[in-house]
């Protein structure tokens, strides 16, 4: 098709002024430059590295058509001989595939529909005039417009760098703080919410060491959460949480401020962390409290030492001095791994020059309002209902976080390859 003047300036200006006939986007208006040629045919899609258009840009469209090369090398080595007879060199090329298959299926689908936006677009260009195949065309070309949108989005975020313990399961502690008895009653306020969040998200949660307090609550408490990439929701749970309401001690009716810290440690195991034998000191004790003579006259609790770095773990939640000493070397290994993944993201922080929040325990990440009634998430910078979150209401917070990390991710992604 030759393209005369008034065409060419009709198709700057849609360009510079976003305005046309039919008041196409942006990418329709490249679409249609791409196919106005001056003779011969046009490229096809395969032609022009799967045409695409949108805001997929090159350095993108050839780390994902490595990632498609390399998952299609990994499907066929399932089926080499060598590797269905070795189990373990066959986990690892299924756990390798399965990590890069979601983004090839999704590539693999943004190619098909760009393939179809061309054809709608064609459809619309030799529809002449004929209103009813232009109305079509032009509503087909919008179904698919909107569909690639939310495919590169989707693309830009599975591409982004993954925190390796996103799919471990995890402890989780919670410890009060500044306030006394109302520290310990907090203590247990945020215990109930989650154990009322991981119900609804089917998660497996089982106590592996607790510390009540004397007017209720609880000192210390550490559970073990099982199930579905727990650590990558939980892990924005980790840091100071303060609250401001009146005790129930309170005669006055002045309103306190108390503290508790929760700590998400990811599940780990002797190949994470390797602890030297010397390195514990192991004593042992009677539990006390309920349970019968077993706990009162035998010395079923465990108090473990770790010297270098000065952890404690007191460990009376089972009834057997073996299954406690498991327990605590548990705590401790999960510890440790905390301390060291704790270093490995504050450099990578700095790198990054995140702005979400450390992530650390003394980081103050949120506070409770009583009087107001109303949650305050400060990495984030909003207000949540307070009756919502302590019905296990969690899950609009820690998205909110996940999509600030993805697009603050997105942003640095952008500007990396902008250099």
């Amino acid at each position: 098709m030759m393209v005369n003047s008034a065409h060419a300036a009709f198709i700057i200006a849609a360009i510079c002024n976003g305005v046309s006939a039919f008041a196409p986007s942006h990418r329709e208006i490249q679409r249609r430059i791409s196919t106005i040629k001056t003779g011969g045919p046009s490229l096809s899609p395969r032609e022009t590295t799967t045409c695409l258009s949108m805001a997929l840009d090159n350095a993108m469209k050839t780390r994902l058509d490595g990632i498609r090369r390399s998952y299609q090398a990994l499907t066929e080595r399932l089926a080499d001989p060598d590797v269905i007879g070795n189990s373990n060199l066959l986990r690892q090329v299924m756990k390798d595939r399965s990590q890069s298959e979601e983004v090839v299926m999704a590539f693999d689908e943004y190619c098909r529909l760009d393939d179809e936006l061309e054809g709608a677009q064609e459809l619309f260009q030799e529809a002449g005039d004929d209103a009813e195949m232009r109305e079509m065309a032009r509503s087909e070309i919008k179904t698919i417009e909107a569909e690639l949108e939310d495919l590169e989005s989707k693309i830009k975020i599975l591409l982004l760098p993954k925190d390796p313990n996103d799919d471990r399961n995890c402890m989780l502690e919670i410890r009060a703080g500044t306030g006394g008895s109302e520290a310990n009653i907090f203590a247990g306020d945020l215990l109930d919410v989650y154990r009322k969040f991981m119900s609804t998200e089917g998660w497996q949660v089982s106590m592996m060491d607790s510390s009540s307090g004397d007017d209720g609550g609880y000192k210390n408490v550490v559970l073990e959460v099982r199930g579905d990439s727990v650590y990558s929701k939980l892990k924005w749970e980790a840091g100071v949480h303060r609250v401001q309401r009146v005790p129930a001690t309170e005669t006055q009716g002045r309103v306190h401020t108390s503290t508790a810290t929760v700590a998400i440690m990811p599940e780990c195991d002797e190949v994470d962390v390797k602890i030297d034998p010397k390195d514990i000191e192991l004593s042992t004790m009677r539990s006390g409290g309920a349970g019968g003579q077993n706990v009162n006259k035998v010395e079923t609790a465990v108090d473990l030492l770790h010297k270098p770095t000065g952890i404690r773990i007191k460990c009376t939640q089972e009834r057997s001095q073996l299954k406690n000493k498991e327990l605590a070397m548990k705590m401790l290994m999960g510890k440790l791994y905390d301390i060291e993944n704790e270093k490995r993201e504050a450099e990578e922080r700095a790198r990054r020059g995140d702005q979400i929040g450390t992530g650390g325990r003394s980081e103050k990440i949120r506070t409770y309002n009583w009087k107001d009634s109303r949650v305050s998430d400060h990495r984030l910078g909003q207000n949540f209902p307070l009756q919502g979150f302590l019905g296990g209401d969690v899950g609009p917070i820690i998205d909110g976080l996940i999509a600030k990390d993805q697009e603050t991710k997105l942003r640095q992604l952008s500007e990396e390859n902008s250099v």
